[in-house]
C-alpha cells in the first residue's frame, strides 16, 4: 500500500490516532454522531481496505479517505504538530498498527500520539444470529451434503437435538446446554433457508422470526396492552385465552401431538382437560398401558413432569447396574 508522508511538526503537541471500528452486522453508514464529528474534524483519514463497506459512505459525506497502511513510525510523523489522523480498522482490526505503535510507546524514545479507539457502530443483544444466517445461506449453496437436504430428512434430528437439550438441562452441565442451544438454533435456521426455496410458498428465517414476536406480543397483553396479570396463573389464563381465539378449536385435544412420548402425552390431556374445567374419569382397563396412565394424570395434578421423573429414576437404576457390573468384575 502508498505509505503517506509526514507532517509538519510545530511544537503544539504529539497529535492523536483514533483507530475507528465498525459492525459488519449494522448497515454501512449508520455510524454514531461521535464518529461522524471525529471524521469530520480529522486532518487525515485512512484506510487499508479500498473495499471497505463504509467507504462509499464517507466519500458521500465529503470525508476524503486515503487508502493506505501506514507503518507506526509513519502514523506518528503524521500526528505530529497536533494532527488528528483516523484509521477506519478493516474486519481483522489493524494488529500490525496497534503492536508497532505499542512498541514505540514502549521504547521511550518517541514523542507518542495520543491513541484512541472509538467504536462507530455497536452490536445490538442477538447480533451473532444474523452471522449464522449468513454461515447458513453459504452451506446451503456449496456443501454437497446441506445442499440436499429436505425438511422430512432433517426431522429426525430436531427430534434428537432436542433430546439432547433436555439432558443438558437434567444433567446441569452449562457449557453442555450452550452447546446443545446452539445445535437447536441450527435446526431452526436450517428449516428456514430450505424452506425459502419452497416453488409455492417460500418463507424465510425472517418470516418465522416475524411470526414468533407477533404470537408473543398478542399472548401478552399484560406486557404490550392495557391487560394485567399479578401471578403465573394469570399469565397462563391470558395466554390460553388469546390461543383459544387464535386457533378456534373446537377440542381442548386438538394442537396435542400424538408423536410424542407416551407419558408426555398422557399429562398433556390430562393438562388440558384439567385447565378446561373438564371432569373426565380416567379410562377403565386392565394392563400396564392404563396404569402408566394413571401414573401419568397423577403426576400431572402434583406438578410433577413425568418423563423427567421417570428420567430421574433411570439414572439412578443406571448407575446401580454399572455398581453391580464392578462388583462382579471384582469377585
Amino acid at each position: 500500500m502508498n505509505a503517506i508522508s509526514p507532517a509538519p511538526t510545530p511544537e503544539d503537541g504529539p497529535g492523536r490516532v483514533v483507530l475507528l471500528t465498525t459492525s459488519h452486522r449494522v448497515a454501512p453508514g449508520l455510524l454514531s454522531w461521535p464518529a461522524w464529528r471525529t471524521l469530520h474534524a480529522a486532518d487525515r483519514v485512512l484506510c487499508a481496505d479500498g473495499a471497505h463497506p463504509q467507504l462509499p459512505y464517507l466519500r458521500e459525506a465529503g470525508i476524503s479517505v486515503e487508502e493506505a497502511s501506514p507503518a507506526a513510525e509513519e502514523i506518528v510523523d503524521a500526528c505530529a504538530g497536533g494532527r488528528t489522523v483516523v484509521v477506519v480498522a478493516t474486519g481483522e482490526g489493524e494488529p500490525a498498527l496497534t503492536d508497532g505503535l505499542a512498541r514505540l510507546a514502549g521504547s521511550g524514545r518517541v514523542r507518542m500520539p495520543e491513541l484512541e479507539l472509538l467504536p462507530a457502530s455497536y452490536d445490538l443483544p442477538g447480533a451473532r444470529l444474523l452471522d449464522l444466517v449468513q454461515v447458513m445461506d453459504r452451506i446451503r449453496a456449496e456443501c454437497p451434503w446441506s445442499s440436499r437436504q429436505t425438511h422430512e430428512g432433517l426431522a429426525k434430528y430436531g427430534i434428537e437435538e432436542a433430546y439432547e437439550l433436555v439432558e443438558a438441562i437434567e444433567e446441569g452441565d452449562r457449557q453442555e446446554l450452550r452447546e446443545e442451544l446452539g445445535d437447536v438454533l441450527l435446526q431452526v435456521v436450517f428449516h428456514a433457508r430450505i424452506a425459502e426455496e419452497h416453488p409455492e410458498e417460500p418463507f424465510s428465517v425472517d418470516d418465522v422470526a416475524g411470526g414468533i414476536v407477533a404470537k408473543l406480543i398478542h399472548r401478552h397483553p399484560h406486557v404490550f396492552g392495557e391487560e394485567t396479570a399479578d401471578t403465573p396463573e394469570d399469565v397462563k389464563a391470558h395466554w390460553l385465552r388469546t390461543k383459544a381465539e387464535e386457533k378456534r378449536r373446537s377440542s381442548v385435544t386438538e394442537g396435542v401431538p400424538l408423536g410424542q412420548p407416551g407419558l408426555a402425552l398422557a399429562a398433556k390431556l390430562a393438562s388440558r382437560a384439567r385447565t378446561a374445567g373438564l371432569d373426565v374419569p380416567l379410562p377403565a382397563g386392565e394392563g400396564v398401558g392404563y396404569e402408566l396412565l394413571a401414573l401419568a394424570a397423577r403426576a400431572e395434578a402434583e406438578g410433577v413432569d413425568p418423563e423427567a421423573a421417570l428420567r430421574a429414576a433411570a439414572r439412578v437404576y443406571r448407575d446401580a447396574i454399572r455398581s453391580a457390573e464392578g462388583g462382579r468384575g471384582e469377585g
